[in-house]
């Protein structure tokens, strides 16, 4: 027998038991007959060597502050390893969380009420982090195919930096929510429209180890002209870790200094289980994030089966990348914000889809990071609520 034939699934948890031992917010929002496949959580079983980290860590009483030289050397050796991407990691700057790292680094490179530029539909929490952070959301919605449309962002660059004013972009790659992978020549488009303009580029690449078959992740650092762009990942998503905080801001080769600009005491968030735990999952958790590349590859093939023949009227974005769907619910009559009635009539919990922003309308993100059982479930129950 195969080696991956013995090998227990590791999205295959059943609903009853996540229902049992799981507390996070994912599964403590809804009530318990709601079946929850909206924030992003994976319904996944941990990676063994993550597991056996932090559990002797505690064990041992390894529970004081961060050190986290050996995160960065990681993270860069992963890099190299997984995509080709060579940086230094003396140049780095670690913090809790990729968000607390954008929040950081807009307020660096922005003013205090200025531009910050985002491709719609996109990433719900980016906007509810620049305006906590005081600045003001500008849109440059996404072109045809969910691909980003370097016309209208040359445009909205222009305009926004009208008479001086410093602006930023945060850059989703891979694209949340509708999983696209962004090609080389369309991130080398996007450094030199920036650049032109003045703008500073913030690339969100939490997504980059889950890219799914026939399609290559390309850090935005690895190609030439994005020396002024900075980084910010970490092993959250494709390791389930977003309990043990810990992340790092990479920055382009004329971007080191801005970073050195940073108070030391702002950047102090990463917990040190986080660190260990995310430091494993880098070193030692490869063969099982590749794993569950493979896993997430014949959900998305399901989802897209299931929603073709049980859900006529809706359209699935195909993602390329993440394990999140971008379901186009127009055609089935549930209003601007179909997961508030798909909650209601179905008892399915998706992300709503106005949240994402312009585009969003009638849409909704399904996470179907989860066991093929769960999906058919899913989708079982909100064909049937249309019926």
């Amino acid at each position: 027998m195969a080696e991956s034939e013995t090998l227990t699934p590791i999205l295959g948890a059943p609903l009853t038991e996540l229902r049992g031992s799981r507390t996070s917010v994912k599964w403590g929002v809804h009530p318990a007959d709601v079946i929850p496949m909206w924030i992003a959580e994976m319904d996944s079983s941990p990676c063994p060597a993550v597991v056996e980290a932090v559990t002797s860590a505690v064990a041992r009483g390894d529970t004081g502050y961060a050190l986290t030289e050996a995160y960065a050397a990681e993270v860069a050796s992963f890099a190299d390893a997984e995509w080709g991407w060579c940086f230094d990691p003396g140049t780095t700057t670690r913090v809790a969380d990729v968000l607390t790292g954008v929040t950081h680094l807009l307020r660096l490179f922005t003013d205090e009420g200025g531009p910050v530029v985002v491709s719609p539909p996109v990433y719900n929490a980016f906007y509810d982090v620049i305006a906590a952070c005081g600045r003001q959301v500008v849109e440059a919605p996404l072109g045809s195919g969910a691909r980003l449309d370097i016309e209208r962002l040359a445009t909205v660059f222009a305009d926004v930096t009208t008479g001086g004013r410093r602006a930023a972009y945060v850059l989703c790659n891979p694209h949340n929510p509708t999983g696209t992978v962004h090609s080389p020549d369309e991130l080398t488009a996007l450094a030199r429209v920036a650049d032109a303009h003045g703008v500073r580029v913030v690339s969100d690449e939490i997504h980059g180890p889950l890219v799914l078959p026939g399609s290559t992740f390309t850090p935005y650092l690895s190609l030439p002209g994005t020396e002024r762009g900075v980084t910010v990942t970490s092993a959250s998503k494709a390791w389930n870790l977003a309990g043990l905080k810990a992340a790092i801001m990479v920055p382009g080769a004329e971007s080191v200094g801005d970073l050195r600009r940073l108070h030391p005491f702002v950047t102090f968030g990463a917990s040190h289980l986080g660190v260990i735990a995310q430091t494993a999952a880098f070193r030692d958790g490869r063969a099982w994030v590749h794993r569950l590349v493979d896993e997430l590859d014949a959900n998305r093939q399901l989802l897209t089966r299931l929603v073709s023949e049980q859900l006529p009227g809706a359209r699935l974005v195909q993602p390329q990348s993440t394990y999140l769907a971008w379901l186009d619910l127009r055609g089935l009559a549930l209003g601007g914000d179909p997961a508030a009635e798909l909650v209601r009539r179905a008892r399915v919990a998706l992300s709503s889809g106005p949240t994402f922003g312009s585009g969003g309308q009638g849409h909704a993100r399904l996470n179907y990071a989860t066991s093929p059982e769960i999906i058919r479930e899913a989708i079982g129950r909100i064909a049937a609520c249309l019926g």
